[in-house]
């Protein structure tokens, strides 16, 4: 077998050790994350390669489990910044299309990773370097032209032309076709937003007569007697004494044009007014048509520190480290300073019925494989649904059993959210520590539980009391009672709701609801390691975990709904069957509720608090509404 991306060489001599230090030393890059894979039971700490947070430190591209269609022309860009020889090990991937075929593929196992992780390192030895190949090519690779203004970047335009704001001609640029890497992201049009360079020209025009000569702002040796572009760089040409008017040489030691004596400027310096009385101060070295930051933002909106900076556009994900898999987060910048966001899922969320003979199994197995990161929650709900339509009860055993599972999952997924946070925020033993008691949970029955739970609880005791995640995280991305929410982030804020609160079952195993005070991301993070502690008790109380089975609804028609507290929040379900088949569905879940605090929790924060205080309300893209 040969590597779709194999260096070009023949493989000889020091290519040949080369090649083999490389299989021995594997880095990887996953796909759609390390998180996703730990939900579905991989271990890739153990599986003796390192994990990286780019591509571009990575030969290995791991792809866990099925790749999501809205995912694959982000996955084909991190496929192409990985530098030769790259290789794709696919676990249980299916399609991967635009990326080539995979090198070695899997199943989504552990056993799968480590025998296939062999084989990789067997393939990579050999045909690490080959004679012939090709290049990689997808639609996301590929460039379009589109022009902008060098004095006025918000002006984009797909053809040539002229900037409507200055006249100076538009030059090309290269963008991604597919607007990820371009100026697309929001809503406002680009040409309405603040830019610090709008007034470059504008800002100060006068209309003096004099001379009737012309010039080029940016080009001053450019002299013309009537109305033009200037011939270096197309600005349209304005009247001399406009540029002169602020030049620091005019009217140095006196009142300049209009006689206009000295004025103070606001830094306590003394300057010299020029024509049309305005104050210019003079600095040495400087070219009369150089125009100062003062100018290039005058009148432009002011940062909090009070500070005018231009606003630019970075994105963040979908395969961000520390940052919900999937997640597409575009912030605008004033300086390290949010002025907007917009986050969206890049995850596009199938049809709940997959047509009109779907049975109730294939239903609740499909809805439990669209949810990733909350498998068993959304089984327990699609079958309550059911069980609601064709009034069965499973008994009061399946309902604790399926309690306490739906328990563990809430534990496994706060402790991935915590191995989540610490990566985000530098806290590697926290990454560590959480991912690998995480794994040790999930699949874990009573006896497995309960031999964990002191190192968990332990775990809880540190991060608790850790001081330095009180100081990262306290009184940042707080949340007022008045925004809808759903979760932990509801509850965290001192009241909030819990479906559990309506559960007899759990009522019954001694559930009572969790809250903290505080609203902001420190309060989140003591809160889910409360509920952590809390499952355990219930866990334990129930005495048996059991995941929840499909009803025999044959014949049923009927409606159904349920709602579960997963652990990301509330979610409901309505089903209609017919004849055994489920015809309709309709599914809220809490991100989508939670996706919209982004801007919340964003807003006016300094760039590392606004990851973090996105990181804090733990989304779900897969739970987007499509």
């Amino acid at each position: 077998m040969t590597i779709a991306g194999a260096r070009e060489g023949a493989m000889y001599g020091i290519r040949r050790a080369v090649a083999a230090a490389m299989a021995r030393d594997l880095t990887a890059f996953v796909l759609p994350g390390p998180s996703v894979a730990r939900s579905m039971g991989i271990d890739l700490a153990n599986a003796h390669l390192r994990i990286v947070g780019t591509p571009r430190h990575a030969n290995v591209l791991i792809i866990a489990g099925p790749l999501d269609v809205g995912l694959r022309d982000a996955a084909a860009v991190a496929y192409a910044q990985m530098p030769r020889p790259r290789t794709i090990l696919a676990l249980g991937a299916g399609d991967i299309a635009p990326l080539p075929d995979a090198d070695v593929s899997a199943p989504l196992t552990q056993a799968g990773l480590h025998s296939e992780l062999a084989d990789l390192r067997r393939v990579v030895a050999a045909g690490a370097f080959r004679a012939n190949t090709g290049e990689f090519t997808a639609a996301a690779l590929e460039v379009r032209v589109e022009y902008t203004c060098p004095m006025h970047p918000e002006i984009v335009r797909d053809a040539p032309g002229d900037c409507p704001k200055c006249g100076m001609t538009l030059v090309p640029r290269e963008t991604a076709s597919n607007g990820h890497g371009g100026h697309g992201g929001h809503d406002m049009p680009r040409e309405d937003r603040p830019n610090p360079a709008d007034h470059a020209h504008a800002g100060h025009a006068h209309d003096a007569g004099g001379s009737g000569a012309y010039t080029c702002p940016m080009h001053p040796e450019v002299i013309s007697d009537a109305p033009g572009k200037c011939p270096k760089c197309g600005m349209n040409l304005v009247k001399a004494e406009e540029v002169e008017s602020h030049g620091p040489g005019h009217g140095h030691g006196h009142g300049g044009h209009g006689g206009h004596g000295k004025q103070q400027d606001h830094s306590g310096h003394d300057g010299h007014a020029g024509h049309g009385g305005h104050s210019k101060a003079t600095i040495d070295g400087i070219e009369p048509h150089f125009m100062s930051m003062v100018e290039l933002t005058e009148g432009q909106p002011r940062s909090s520190d009070g500070l005018q900076m231009d606003w630019i556009e970075v994105p963040f994900g979908p395969f961000f480290p520390g940052l919900p898999a999937g997640l597409r987060l575009t912030l605008t910048l004033d300086g390290d300073t949010v002025a907007a966001s917009d986050a969206r899922s890049l995850v596009c969320r199938a049809e709940l019925v997959d047509g009109p003979q779907m049975t109730a199994g294939d239903f609740v197995e499909r809805l439990a494989a669209m949810m990733p990161l909350g498998p068993v929650a959304y089984r327990t709900l699609a079958c309550a649904a059911i069980e609601e339509a064709a009034s069965a009860d499973p008994g009061q055993d399946a309902r604790r059993g399926r309690a306490a599972a739906v328990e563990r999952e809430r534990i496994a997924s706060h402790l991935g959210w915590l191995a989540e946070f610490g990566t985000q925020s530098g806290f590697l033993w926290l990454a560590a520590r959480a991912g690998a008691l995480q794994l040790a949970v999930q699949g874990a029955d009573i006896d497995g539980i309960a031999a964990q739970a002191g190192a968990i609880r332990a775990l809880i005791r540190r991060v608790e009391t850790a001081p330095l995640m009180r100081m990262r995280l306290g009184r940042i991305a707080r949340i007022g009672t008045d925004a809808p929410a759903s979760g932990p982030v509801d509850r965290a804020r001192g009241g909030g709701a819990d479906a559990r609160t309506e559960d007899p079952t759990l009522k019954a195993l001694g559930f009572e609801m969790c809250v903290r005070e505080g609203g902001d991301a420190l309060a989140r993070l003591r809160l889910r390691c409360d509920e952590i502690a809390q499952s355990l008790d219930l866990i334990a109380a129930a005495g048996r975990i059991a995941v929840p089975q499909v009803p025999d609804v044959e014949t049923v028609s009927g409606e159904g709904a349920a709602t579960i507290e997963t652990p990301r929040g509330a979610a409901r379900l309505r089903v209609k069957l017919a004849n055994g088949k489920v015809v309709e569905a309709e599914l809220d879940t809490p991100t989508d509720v939670n996706i919209a605090l982004v801007e919340t929790v964003t807003a006016q924060r300094e760039l590392g608090d606004a990851l973090a205080a996105v990181a804090s309300l733990d989304l779900s893209p897969w739970e987007v509404r499509g």
